[in-house]
């Protein structure tokens, strides 16, 4: 087991499982796109040329998110948006040194598992900004970092899964044991131990960002176990827990519209906020180097508790107003969710 581990330490590990050829997206084999014959120039329309760069499908979960952001205020006409997924560790380097040379004023992406690289490549183009999933601090005046911190609706969900649990037994199944996961896993098992102080957890790290058959397999052992409720941090953990018909709390986005009947409620985030505060700067010409991640927390609209949806009816309304009234002293800031980036273990 991988203790403690943060992203910028699993290099070996290898975050882009699913492939090593780089996909570039919207502008043919190369990252430096030709805008469309119909398509003003940025200068006419003010938007920004903006570069993304993910290790992974941009339908995963986390990345999935920061992707619908960029497109948003693409189809704001705020940004000119082109993106390469699935970008090997080995080949990050020289694809953000590419976005950089064709001219991208802004580039999103992912410096944990690489970043040495990242910040060496901000610092030999000063004029480019770069806002980059991290783990560490801020970097010289153009690297800021963010964060997924969705820990406070994470708690909500720990409430609604310690009140929806009959066998007092929740599975939980990561990619890494690192912060960014660490932190959502005990603010859920925080919030269901509110509601059900002796409920046990069992936890599993598939040691992979993207791997839905390992996922499921893992859910099936702990569904087998005795979980009647999983937290679905992976892709995988929905399947497992519809075909064995127990419950399912998802987490960065919403999925109850596929698992209607197993999808209780996640844990959602919202990259809107943090995105359009870069693009803002960057247009400002105020850009610098500072720490984004703030800008999840709910006060801030950068995460939220999805609607109960097809579970409206099926949750207790006891349950619900507790969950309601604990939301709205975190908004209100009388109660705080701890962040815990300890790697979570198994109690049951």
């Amino acid at each position: 087991m991988i203790t403690n581990l943060s992203r910028r330490r699993f290099l070996l590990y290898g975050s882009a499982t699913v492939g090593t050829s780089i996909l570039l997206k919207a502008c043919g084999t190369a990252p430096s796109p030709q805008p469309s014959p119909s398509a003003a120039s940025p200068a006419a329309t003010g938007a920004i040329k903006v570069a993304g760069v993910y290790t992974v499908p941009i339908e995963q979960q986390w990345v999935s998110r920061i992707h619908k952001a960029l497109d948003a205020a693409k189809g704001r006409g705020d940004i000119e948006y082109v993106y390469s997924e699935n970008v090997t560790n080995t080949d990050y380097e020289r694809v953000l040194r590419q976005y950089a040379e064709a001219g991208n004023q802004l580039i999103v992406g992912e410096a944990f598992a690489v970043e040495k690289a990242c910040r060496a490549v901000a610092k030999d183009y000063p004029k480019v900004a770069f806002l980059m999933g991290s783990s560490g601090k801020p970097d010289g005046k153009n690297f800021s970092v963010f964060d997924n911190y969705i820990h406070e609706p994470s708690y909500l969900t720990g409430m609604i899964a310690g009140g929806m649990t009959k066998s007092k037994i929740i599975g939980m199944v990561g990619g890494y044991p690192i912060p960014e996961v660490n932190r959502l896993m005990h603010a859920f098992m925080e919030g269901a131990r509110e509601i059900t102080p002796d409920v046990k957890f069992l936890v599993t790290f598939i040691g992979s960002w993207f791997d839905p058959p390992k996922a499921k397999e893992a859910a099936f052992a702990q569904i087998g176990a005795g979980a009647d409720v999983m937290y679905a941090e992976r892709f995988g953990v929905s399947d497992a827990a519809k075909e064995k018909k127990v419950l399912a709390i998802g987490n960065v986005i919403d999925t109850q519209k596929d698992y209607p009947d197993t999808v209780v409620a996640s844990a959602l985030w919202h990259m809107e906020p943090t995105i359009d505060r870069a693009i803002q700067a960057v247009k400002d010409g105020s850009f610098k180097a500072e720490d984004y991640g703030i800008y999840s927390y709910m006060k801030h609209k950068g995460s939220s508790l999805s609607p109960l949806g097809t579970f409206e009816s099926k949750v207790p309304a006891e349950l619900q107003q507790k969950v309601k009234k604990r939301q709205e002293e975190i908004l209100a800031g009388t109660f705080t969710v701890k962040v815990n980036d300890m790697e979570p273990k198994s109690t049951a």
